[in-house]
């Protein structure tokens, strides 16, 4: 009998067929983990806008011009020598929620430690909102992101459509490394009619 054929018929024996009961039993388990993950996000995404309003409010104009925003509560990220991270949010279009969103980081050179952030990306104008509802969207992780402190959000600027915030909640993190953000975006489900 032929290697390849052996191979694959004792990976689908042994690994690939699942009962379907475990199969659905697994999907709902993941289902409501990833439903009890957005509820969180979702009850943090109000407080932390507050949180930088207050923090800086001349970032105000942001909120008020932009076409609209992302909201990343808590973006995990770690590294030595390479790193990435990862967190959940909600977008905004003209301050009606409008999906939620996933941003994934990575990066290579310098660096050692684990850290914690929070992060607010706003969208200029129509066209880069729509860039990043097509899951067309990203940049530069270390040069983009203003730091929220009092007054930097009146001398911020747009970078290829997009202004990135972020204020640090916990860890370190000692770096000198490129990288980029990456961003994947779901539309939020349409109400069900009565």
């Amino acid at each position: 009998m032929n290697r390849k054929i052996l191979a694959v018929s004792l990976a689908f024996v042994f690994g690939g067929a699942l009962p379907p009961a475990a199969v659905r039993a697994e999907k709902s388990e993941n289902d409501a983990k990833a439903a009890e993950f957005q509820a969180k996000v979702h009850a943090e995404v109000p407080k932390v806008v507050a949180e930088f309003r207050k923090a800086d409010p001349s970032m105000e104009r942001f909120f008020k011009d932009s076409a609209g925003y992302a909201v990343f509560p808590r973006v995990g990220k770690i590294g030595f020598i390479v790193g990435g991270g990862h967190g959940g949010g909600e977008v905004f279009e003209k301050g009606k929620l409008i999906g939620t969103a996933s941003i994934s980081l990575g990066t290579i050179g310098l660096q050692a430690g684990a850290q914690e952030f929070r992060e607010i990306l706003f969208f200029k104008d129509a066209a880069a909102l729509e860039r990043f509802k097509q899951n067309n969207f990203e940049f530069a992780a270390n040069a983009s992101a203003v730091v929220v402190k009092a007054g930097a959000g009146g001398t911020a600027d747009y970078n290829a459509g997009a202004a990135a915030f972020a204020k640090p909640i916990g860890g370190a993190m000692a770096e000198a490394s490129l990288g980029a953000q990456k961003f994947s975006f779901q539309a939020a489900s349409a109400p069900a009619k009565k």
